[in-house]
């Protein structure tokens, strides 16, 4: 991800002041003396006392002393740690060579387990790590375990006695509260920036066919080097795993955290298991377009098409095939592979769902109980 400097010419604006002058003119009013005008009337009547005791409200600062932000960066940034990995990549000619790559993460367990994005050592041929106090560790390649699908990553380093991080709740977190993004921006060394919660429950596709969910919006700036670091509230407490930013001419200031509440299940998984489990149905998917539709002449223009339906798989056994087009589970309409994902993640391993699927112009109903998906 790389960020470009746009040059903006500057914009003078000369104020004018405009004199508008009034002609008053004069005339002669002739009046009887003994006739009083109605505005010397009104005038002169004294007014009705609303509240003969009322006194205007005594002013007071209503906003209280905020938490230094010196004292959170203070608190969190030993446990931030500086990722440093090596990738084998081939050139044009499928000659070997290493490219470098830096990102951040942070301590979740004192014994040495460490969060990061799973994009951060996709890849990877060696990891090291550095803690804030300088000390470098190797990573062990082979206890990695990751969860492509929501970006997430856990690391293991031969160390004890280190400060892991405290996880917030962002139940009840809101727009416009304070947050610290703290990571490795562009591999320089641990930094922190301030911003706000720009948005909640936000979903941004990252890749082909990859869409992250109930993501954190902020303002904070987030650089290359900042995946996988933490962002943390006033507190100093975990409320997301800086994952993403938009970075194209034009736009500023939306870096995107996936929530804590998403992660923690995830990361205990990979921590217990090395792995994640979800429903799986064992189907391929994709979703129905135009060219799908011509090259296919399908009835529908719109549902995921099953390409794959993996024999003896949950979607076999309930009499699926390829080509059928599904267009809901349980009551909820999927308009494409993203949206059907989402459903079935959401769903129970063991748990009947009601898939309405098109057959050519033939729509049935089915049950499918989803089981626990391959281990990768």
């Amino acid at each position: 991800m790389s960020m470009k400097k746009v040059g903006w010419k500057g914009l003078f604006l000369i104020p004018v002041l405009v004199l508008t002058i009034a002609a008053v003119s004069t005339a002669c009013v002739m009046f009887n003396p003994t006739t009083t005008s109605p505005t010397t009337a009104a005038s002169t009547v004294p007014a009705t006392p609303i509240n003969p005791e009322w006194t205007p409200p005594a002013s007071a600062n209503q906003t209280g002393a905020l938490p230094s932000v010196a004292d959170v960066v203070s608190h969190v940034k030993p446990s931030v740690v500086a990722i440093n990995t090596e990738v084998v990549s081939y050139d044009f000619f499928n000659r070997p060579f290493t490219q470098e790559g830096a990102g951040s993460g942070w301590i979740i367990d004192s014994n040495g387990i460490i969060v990061t994005n799973n994009h951060v050592v996709e890849g990877a041929k060696t990891i090291t790590v550095t803690t804030d106090d300088g000390s470098s560790y190797t990573a062990d390649i082979g206890s990695i375990a990751t969860d492509p699908l929501n970006d997430l990553a856990i690391l293991k380093i031969n160390a004890s006695n280190l400060p892991a991080l405290r996880r917030g709740d962002t139940s009840s977190l809101r727009v416009g509260e304070w947050v610290i993004a703290i990571g490795n921006a562009l591999g320089q060394g641990i930094r922190a920036t301030l911003g706000i919660v720009s948005q909640k429950s936000v979903a941004l596709p990252v890749d082909q066919g990859q869409t992250l969910y109930d993501l954190i919006e902020t303002d904070a700036a987030i650089n290359p080097g900042n995946s996988g670091g933490p962002l943390v509230n006033l507190s100093g407490e975990v409320i997301g795993i800086t994952s993403a930013k938009v970075a194209q001419v034009g736009v500023e200031g939306m870096g995107y955290a996936i929530s804590i509440d998403t992660a923690v299940p995830i990361i205990q998984e990979l921590v217990n298991k090395g792995y994640v489990t979800r429903p799986y149905l064992g189907v391929s998917l994709y979703t129905v377009d135009q060219l799908a539709i011509s090259q296919l002449n399908l009835k529908v223009d719109k549902g995921v098409l099953l390409v794959q339906v993996v024999a003896g798989g949950p979607a076999e056994r309930a009499g699926l095939k390829e080509g059928d087009v599904i267009v809901s589970i349980s009551g909820k309409e999927v308009t494409d592979v993203p949206g059907m994902t989402r459903v079935l993640h959401a769903s129970a391993i063991g748990q009947p769902l009601e898939i309405v699927y098109y057959r050519d112009t033939q729509k049935s109903t089915v049950p499918v109980v989803p089981i626990e998906s391959p281990r990768p």
